[in-house]
């Protein structure tokens, strides 16, 4: 597959702070492609996001925000330097034109760059078309995600 002219911008910093405001509004739209139940306040919510460690790149093309990928970095017991994908996203008139597979690439340095020896991400069960992604991009499945919901 060819290689599209866009470029990667990052939104938020080394201390995690926004450094592009105006990307970060621009990628709303396409954020809630995957997570539409994100509140009204976008910009409050991915500010609480990045204080907890999270932090933003987007693709971007022809001053149009086409991708979005949320991820950090943190040290468990587990792996130790840890690199986990909270969100990746490209546009839905977007998809299968490679922007995913270059954010991913992306992701891949700026992990190795860090010391991470892997990436790491959940998709839901759902998602049938982001699983054969993932696994054309050399994912596997290492373990199955629990989680209990509190009435």
């Amino acid at each position: 597959m060819l290689k599209r002219a866009f470029r990667i911008v990052q939104v938020t910093g080394s201390g995690r702070e926004i450094i592009e405001e105006s990307w970060l509004t621009k990628a709303e739209q396409v954020h809630r492609q995957l997570r539409p139940q994100l509140p009204t306040d976008y910009l409050q919510k991915m500010k609480l996001v990045f204080a907890g460690g999270g932090e933003m790149c987007v693709a971007v093309l022809d001053q149009r925000v086409i991708g979005v990928a949320v991820y950090r970095e943190f040290e468990n017991t587990h792996v130790g330097r840890r690199f986990y994908i909270d969100d990746l996203v490209t546009d839905e008139s977007e998809r299968s034109s490679g922007t995913g597979g270059q954010l991913i690439e992306y992701l891949q340095k700026v992990a190795r760059d860090r010391g991470c020896p892997s990436l790491e991400l959940e998709s839901g069960t759902h998602r049938a078309r982001a699983h054969r992604f993932y696994f054309r991009e050399g994912f596997f499945i290492s373990s199955f995600s629990f989680r209990k919901e509190f009435q």
